[in-house]
């Protein structure tokens, strides 16, 4: 039984201010969003720590959240209180001591033109459990991925640091071409042909014991998690140069590749087409990096307490 399928039976979700069954949940179909994309949206973790359940960088999340709406002159209608309440009681409702946490907002039913128009609003927080993105396996053993021949959109055509919806039908064209051909996901090149980011990932190379990783401006979005993982990085005395653009062919010779997002976590790259990467395992940056963050997340340090909201 899938996730959903579990939540289906008992699970609640909050959409503008009210706590509804999950399978209520919904919306019209003429609804602005479902023709347009015009929706942002967050993708925020939950961890079952020995202190209780704890969700990581929700103000960070929640700064993005708000940010991604002004481009589209969206007006969430609920303060950051609120939608900390919100998560908190939903999480609660739902007995959920680990999640995935999906705060949504979109233009919803009125008019149908492309301008929205008197659209209204429409929020929503829903949670559910959800184990390693790309499988438990992939984080100790690492995943092939596959140059995608999408290119991924510049920022002077659409913003490309809102988390944006009707976006990601890019990134699931790249997912799904390097899934039918035999890869676990996708790295998407910008227009200018170097490295931007995976389909839902930012992506981190390791070159002779420093760090790199493309810069805002390689049309790639501010990932929390590549935050987290810079400053776990500096804090170990790494090297991180985070402002570069990476060609296509450095990721060939490239030492140690990773990613990071907050559904894929941590997660090794051992192949990018058919070229292996370094040894072709889990590199001893990226391992070292790795445990850091999970150790971090599951509470089994002291560090950055500013970084955990408790439920």
């Amino acid at each position: 039984m899938s996730a959903f399928e579990e939540m289906a039976a008992d699970g609640t979700i909050w959409m503008n201010g009210e706590y509804v069954d999950w399978e209520d949940a919904t919306i019209h179909v003429l609804s602005h969003a479902m023709h347009y994309g015009t929706g942002i949206f967050e993708g925020v973790r939950a961890y079952d720590t020995e202190e209780g359940t704890a969700v990581f960088r929700w103000e960070e999340h929640l700064d993005r959240f708000y940010s991604s709406a002004k481009p589209y002159d969206m007006e969430i209608g609920h303060t950051r209180e609120e939608l900390t309440e919100a998560t908190m009681e939903v999480l609660r409702r739902n007995d959920l001591e680990s999640a995935y946490i999906r705060p949504l907002a979109h233009y919803g039913y009125d008019s149908l033109g492309v301008s929205p128009g008197d659209c209204p609003t429409d929020v929503t927080v829903a949670a559910w459990p959800w184990g390693a993105y790309l499988g438990e396996e992939a984080l100790q053993n690492g995943i092939k991925v596959k140059i995608s021949s999408w290119r991924k959109h510049a920022s002077s055509q659409i913003p490309t640091n809102a988390k944006t919806t009707g976006l990601y039908v890019n990134s699931m064209l790249a997912g799904e071409e390097a899934r039918r051909n035999g890869f676990a996901e996708a790295i998407v090149l910008n227009k200018e042909g170097n490295v931007a980011e995976g389909p839902g990932e930012n992506l981190f190379l390791v070159r002779d014991g420093e760090l790199f990783t493309p810069g805002l401006s390689e049309s790639i979005l501010d990932g929390i998690t590549r935050d987290t993982v810079i400053t776990l990085a500096e804090e170990r005395g790494y090297t991180v140069h985070d402002t570069v653009s990476i060609s296509r062919g450095e990721l060939n010779t490239a030492d140690e590749l990773f990613f990071t997002g907050s559904a894929a976590e941590v997660t090794p790259i051992r192949q990018v087409d058919n070229v292996e990467i370094g040894s072709g395992t889990r590199g001893p940056i990226t391992e070292e990096l790795q445990s850091a963050f999970f150790d971090l997340v599951n509470r089994r340090t002291d560090d950055h307490e500013e970084w955990f909201t408790f439920v």
